[in-house]
């Protein structure tokens, strides 16, 4: 069961508990922001419910709350954003937008973060370039939790990728998935309103096949999309935007934590005119879409997401009752009032 909570509540909310955590105004407008735009495509998993986890980071000193991010490296048409171990999402936001201008300066661009905590969702990034006119990259990896095809140990993080193409209509063509079976945020949520996962998530800490959310939490591991397509997807994360952003692979001794991420532009305008362009994607898409079988519905990357925006934009969005009394402990431990939202 839950209740539903419009954005503007829930953006409020998020800054109440953020800025008790000491972050300030700004950074807790953007986190607040960026975790309920999550909830509004749907993908709770990566919304106001990470407000628990980023509090233990605060706790820990894995985030410093009051730090900004900066760009510190320059070459060509790459760049190196440093997040200085705040909140991830203004680095991100802050080497989406370098991407953006150095893509419109020399038609392709490359910006890794280094020092990074986790972004959120990667769909937001890539989103951003395709407004932009651009096709959109992102890639990161974080803390070991996968097993790669054929073992049972935790060694790549859920890594997850996105990749964003614009249309006309605004509603940018965006994939975005994590190269395990199923996001970790998503496992919590289970385990938050007591329900089982899926078969082929996760494994238990002996390497069985498991249902139950509290075997991951218990030394178990998730399992990779798509058995060694999936698994060896995470790898090359694992080498590319681990490596790159000089954050290390999730296994390794001397691995910083956080998600070492890459963002790539690529300005359409440069290769080829971005309203024939357009034109052809609209094209692509009414030609997937007439292939339907009888009964069923061909969807673009990111279609179902802009429809359940549309949707929880206007209904509000269902927060369950775990997920409250979660929060609700957060915000008593520092004494912010959660209104209605509050639940113990």
């Amino acid at each position: 069961m839950g209740e539903r909570f419009t954005k503007e509540e829930l953006v409020g909310l998020g800054v109440d508990v953020l800025t008790a955590l000491m972050a300030t105004e700004e950074v807790a407008a953007v986190v607040a922001q960026s975790l309920v735009l999550s909830n509004l495509m749907g993908h709770d998993s990566h919304g106001i419910v990470r407000l628990v986890q980023y509090a233990g980071y605060v706790r820990s000193g894995q985030i410093r709350p009051a730090a900004t991010p900066e760009v510190v490296g320059r070459r060509g048409a790459t760049a190196v954003v440093d997040g200085a171990w705040g909140f991830g999402q203004p680095a991100a936001q802050l080497a989406t937008r370098l991407a953006v201008e150095l893509g419109r300066s020399s038609g392709v661009a490359a910006v890794t973060i280094k020092n990074c905590n986790h972004i959120g969702r990667l769909g937001e990034y890539v989103a951003d370039l395709a407004d932009a006119g651009m096709v959109g990259m992102s890639f990161c990896n974080s803390g070991p939790i996968v097993a790669p095809f054929g073992g049972a140990g935790r060694v790549m993080g859920t890594n997850p990728f996105a990749w964003g193409v614009p249309r006309r209509d605004g509603a940018s063509a965006v994939l975005d998935f994590a190269t395990s079976n199923v996001a970790e945020g998503k496992v919590n949520i289970a385990r938050a309103e007591g329900r089982l996962v899926a078969p082929g998530s996760i494994v238990d800490r002996n390497g069985r096949p498991s249902e139950d959310p509290n075997d991951l939490y218990a030394g178990g591991a998730l399992v990779p999309f798509g058995a060694h397509k999936g698994s060896g997807m995470s790898m090359l994360i694992e080498l590319t935007g681990g490596l790159l952003s000089r954050m290390g692979t999730s296994p390794a001794a001397d691995y910083l934590g956080g998600n070492g991420t890459m963002i790539l532009g690529v300005d359409i305008s440069a290769f080829v005119d971005l309203a024939a362009f357009l034109d052809e994607v609209d094209e692509f898409c009414a030609i997937a879409k007439r292939t339907a079988a009888t009964g069923a519905e061909v969807l673009v990357p990111g279609e179902l997401e802009s429809r359940t925006r549309v949707e929880r934009e206007r209904d509000g969005i269902t927060i369950g009752e775990g997920i409250r009394r979660e929060i609700t402990a957060l915000a008593d431990e520092h004494g912010v009032d959660l209104g209605r939202f509050g639940l113990r």
